[in-house]
């Protein structure tokens, strides 16, 4: 019983997700840290608000609502989306590209029926292999294969 929970959690993605969420959290504290030392104090400057932007707030019927700390909440979530979006996806998604070189095509794996006995052939195939009659490739295959061919 315990074996089976031991290989859940040792599993490489288990522990990647894990090291990953920590490191989110972390991240997502110093971002919003610097949104409220930084963005917002500039905002209330530039908007004329007295000091802090996240502070700003109005009153409805005896009723708070501080829509600076939603401002501050959306620039801090932009800020973070922006930074994780160009500094770590989009380069590993170009990482694994590379990584993973020219993909392999497969000239076969097009598939087609036999006029005469509706066997599945290969698109490439002159001959049918089960009722062995004449059939016409298929022109799309053929240029495929000569690709790979070429190659």
């Amino acid at each position: 019983m315990f074996d089976g929970f031991k290989a859940f959690i040792l599993r490489g993605n288990i522990v990647s997700t894990a090291v990953g969420l920590a490191i989110g959290v972390a991240f997502t504290a110093l971002v919003t840290g610097f949104t409220e030392a930084f963005i917002s104090p500039l905002l209330g400057a530039a908007t004329g608000a007295v000091g802090d932007y996240s502070k700003a707030h109005f009153e409805f019927s005896g009723v708070d609502f501080p829509y600076g700390k939603f401002v501050s909440a959306c620039i801090a979530f932009t800020i973070t989306a922006f930074i994780l979006y160009f500094l770590i996806v989009a380069p590993m998604a170009k990482l694994q590209t590379r990584l993973e070189g020219p993909k392999t095509v497969d000239i076969k794996a097009a598939l087609r029926d036999c006029p005469r006995c509706f066997a599945e052939i290969p698109g490439i195939a002159s001959r049918c292999p089960q009722c062995t009659s004449d059939v016409e490739s298929d022109p799309e295959a053929l240029a495929l294969a000569r690709d790979v061919l070429k190659k």
